[in-house]
């Protein structure tokens, strides 16, 4: 090293190995995104009309919380002190590794899930021990079961499942919780409108049971990061304690009342739509006689097998970005397709047929 040149300051020994989550979301604008399970059709005119209407003298002002809390408590229906706000779920997952992640201890969790778990987790210093999910995706419930006699600190669930889109069902959740005291379930529910699944309420008399949700799927609110985490009082203040004072940004926080205020047609349609193209994705993938797993969500995964790549950058070049799940284990081979309406499914077959 150059003798002149200042020593670099290190950062905590669990940081200098941690690596990063980052996922590839640049130069996605003016494609057909069915790479990252967004709404592909924007919120409704009353969430952007809310926006637009923003006072000038707003943007000068801290954000104030009260009434979105007041709002989403209602829409969730939950008491007010059994949610708490999140500059996206991202943020509350950070938040409860941040209150609950201790060095040593073990985060329990399925493989391959969703990505940004595992470094919430290493940053604290805590033991990653992901079960990993059968040939067939199926939940891997007795390896899971197993895994809990051991009493982990934190285990979470992603119901269903990203990217594989494994389902298991409420009641499973909620036994697994009561029976293991002592470990924080968290149960990553952001695509359970598409589902119709979820452990709320009952959820609400575990202790040690959070439930996260968000506005940035079927309500298109995915660039104004607005999360929730739901559970017992308890946990919900201990996960807000790490949270900044003025994480939501004001744009987010009129969103977001605007979004759960009131009957909103516009994402009951949006969702009705995703379960008719979906149905009509599966229809045309057996026509193809391309296997496929769709178990819940707005997404599924294809398999292509070693034609994977060829298809990923062909479509990209088709204008439809599509997420490659190449070197995941179990996955390898396919790419997880976002569904959006029946006339972008109809464009992606069309284009899917062209490069194959």
């Amino acid at each position: 090293m150059d003798e002149d040149q200042p020593a670099m300051i290190r950062a905590k020994e669990t940081v200098e190995s941690l690596e990063a989550y980052s996922a590839p979301l640049e130069g996605r604008r003016g494609m057909l995104r069915l790479d990252f399970n967004e709404n592909t059709l924007g919120p409704s005119p009353k969430v952007i009309e809310a926006i637009r209407s923003m006072p000038v003298e707003e943007y000068a002002i801290y954000p104030e919380y009260n009434e979105l809390q007041r709002v989403a408590a209602k829409f969730f229906d939950v008491k007010r002190e059994e949610i708490g706000l999140f500059n996206g779920a991202d943020a509350a997952i950070r938040a409860v590794f941040d209150a609950f992640g201790e060095p040593g201890t073990v985060f329990l969790t399925t493989a391959p899930t969703f990505g940004y778990y595992q470094p919430c987790a290493a940053q604290q210093g805590m033991v990653v021990r992901g079960i990993p999910y059968p040939e067939t995706l199926e939940f891997p419930l007795d390896a899971f079961r197993e895994a809990l006699a051991d009493k982990p600190r934190i285990a979470f669930i992603c119901n269903p499942n990203n990217p594989t889109g494994t389902m298991l069902d409420r009641e499973t959740i909620l036994e697994l919780a009561a029976g293991c005291s002592s470990t924080l379930f968290v149960i990553d529910e952001l695509y359970a409108t598409f589902t119709g699944v979820t452990v709320l309420p009952e959820s609400l008399a575990l202790p040690n049971l959070l439930v996260l949700r968000s506005l940035s799927k079927s309500s298109g609110l995915a660039a104004l990061r607005l999360g929730f985490a739901i559970g017992a009082p308890s946990l919900v203040d201990r996960v807000s304690r790490v949270t900044g004072p003025y994480d939501i940004n004001s744009l987010a926080v009129r969103a977001g009342i605007a979004a759960m205020s009131g009957e909103d047609e516009h994402t009951a349609r949006y969702i009705d739509e995703v379960a008719r193209a979906k149905a009509f994705t599966l229809e045309e993938l057996e026509k193809r006689g391309v296997r496929y797993f769709a178990d819940g969500g707005n997404y599924l995964l294809v398999f292509i097998g070693e034609e994977l790549s060829h298809v990923v950058d062909g479509l990209r070049g088709e204008g439809i970005l599509v997420r490659s799940m190449a070197g995941k284990p179990v996955i390898d081979g396919s790419f997880r397709l976002t569904i959006g309406t029946r006339e972008q499914m109809e464009r992606f077959f069309g284009a899917f047929d062209r490069i194959r």
